[in-house]
Order: C-alpha cells, then structure tokens, then sequence
C-alpha cells in the first residue's frame, strides 16, 4: 500500500513522567506537601510548524506512543514523557516510503521538547538529525482536536476505506482485523486494528505485508506498527494511519489515508 498523506490535512527521560492525571508529592520543608499534577497528553493534535510552514498532526494514546507527523509525510515516533507540563520525547524520524530527505537519507534522530496543557495545547521545538548528517529543526503549536474525545472500538473503526493514493481496498471487520490485497503491485496486507483506551480516538496498528513485488518487495514480511485515528466530521469516514518497520537492512515509514463511503 503506498503512503499518502491526510488531506486534513521519539532527550532525556524525565525522572517522574505520566501521561494520565496524577498527583505528586513535594516536600515543601514544612513538615507539610504539597501536589503537582502532571498534565496529559493524550489524544490527538493538530497545528503548524513555523519553520517549515508545514502543518503537524500528532497521535499520542494513554500509554505515551507518539507520532508527530508533517504534512510531507515525515513522521517522528517515540514515547512522550510528561512531568508537571514538561513534555519530552525521544524520536525516531522517518520519510515516507519511497521519500527521502534532502540529502538522500531516509532515516534520523531526535528530541521533541516543549510543553502541554491537558486538552488544549503543545507547544514543542523539534532538534533532529538525519543519517546524512543534516539538521532539522521545528517550532510546534498545536491544538486539541475535538475528534480526539470519540469513543474508539473496533467496531467503531470497522469498515472499507479505500487507500487515497493506490486505490487498493482496506477492510477492517467489527473484531479489527484488517485486510488489503493491492492489484497494482500485488501486496496483501494482514494485521489488526485495536484500542486500550476507549475514551480516545487514538487506535494501535499492527500489520505485515506479503506477495510484494516490484520496488515494494522489499517490505514482504517487514513487521509495521503505529497508530491511527478515525474521522467522522466530513461527509465520509476518513483514517489517518502512520506506522514504522524495520527489516534486516533498512527502517520503513508508511503513513495513509483511508476514505471510507
């Protein structure tokens, strides 16, 4: 299935990080403590990068999995941290598959700092590098998209959705398991659709693809995982759906638009 992106268009690791509300204890010297809460970061996100001018959509789900990703389909993936509104994430970097950066690399690392106020803004800088030694920077404000408070289910998700780039036929039945056969390079995609956390519109992905040919051989039995989430405001379902894999000799991004009828 070839990537395309949605029209709608992972540092240091923090010594006490949550991303669900919870309430730390502070010894003020008084004999008496004081809380602070950690904000959440869970949901999902949408906004601009002022540097690039590019806009930003972000996934994070109640167990920290981010992904960042631009509007040219480069996605930066890590577990987000959160420490009172302290927000820190170590990041892999990815272009799309069959996109490189400029200096032909397809793969780097990075850090996303910055801050988040539950329900309502991240404001992060991106520093990164690519395997090609080149730097790339980012300034974030984002937003909390209403669609992240939908109740998620697999049932909820279920449908056909068809790939916005390659046209190919993705089925996800009411238990998530999804299903693709591409007949212009012969992928057949298998995996599963599935959320921890219904109060969320944020879905975990997992699939594999076999029968591969072409240029799209080399990612037959590549195991891909990710996160998703599902849209309902338009006229039809739409699913923003970005995943990462690695084989034996390379690292995979892939991130999709699924419309639905």
């Amino acid at each position: 299935m070839q990537a395309s992106w949605l029209r709608f268009n992972g540092i240091t690791a923090l010594a006490t990080a949550a991303l669900v509300i919870g309430c730390n204890a502070t010894d003020t010297g008084s004999g008496s403590s004081a809380t602070t809460t950690d904000a959440a970061a869970t949901g999902v996100w949408s906004g601009t990068d002022s540097v690039s001018g590019l806009a930003v959509t972000a996934l994070i789900n109640s167990a920290g999995q981010a992904t960042f990703i631009r509007s040219d389909g480069v996605q930066f993936a890590g577990t987000v941290q959160v420490s009172g509104s302290t927000l820190a994430t170590a990041v892999d970097g990815y272009t799309n598959f069959g996109n490189t950066f400029g200096d032909g690399s397809t793969y780097g690392i990075g850090t996303v700092d910055g801050t988040v106020a539950t329900g309502s803004t991240i404001s992060a800088a991106l520093t990164f590098t690519t395997n090609g030694n080149t730097s790339i920077s980012g300034t974030w404000s984002l937003s909390y998209a209403a669609q992240s408070n939908n109740v998620s289910s697999p049932a909820a998700i279920s449908g056909n959705f068809t790939d916005a780039s390659t046209g190919a036929v993705v089925s996800i039945n009411s238990s998530g398991v999804m299903t693709s056969q591409n007949p212009t390079n012969g992928c057949v995609l298998n995996g599963s659709v599935s959320t921890n956390d219904t109060s969320h519109d944020v879905y975990a992905v997992a699939y594999s693809y076999g029968n591969c040919t072409g240029t799209y051989a080399q990612l037959n039995d590549v195991q891909f995982t990710g996160l998703a989430t599902l849209s309902t405001s338009g006229s039809a379902p739409q699913i923003l759906l970005a995943v990462r894999g690695t084989s034996s000799t390379s690292k995979y991004s892939i991130v999709s638009t699924l419309n639905g009828s």
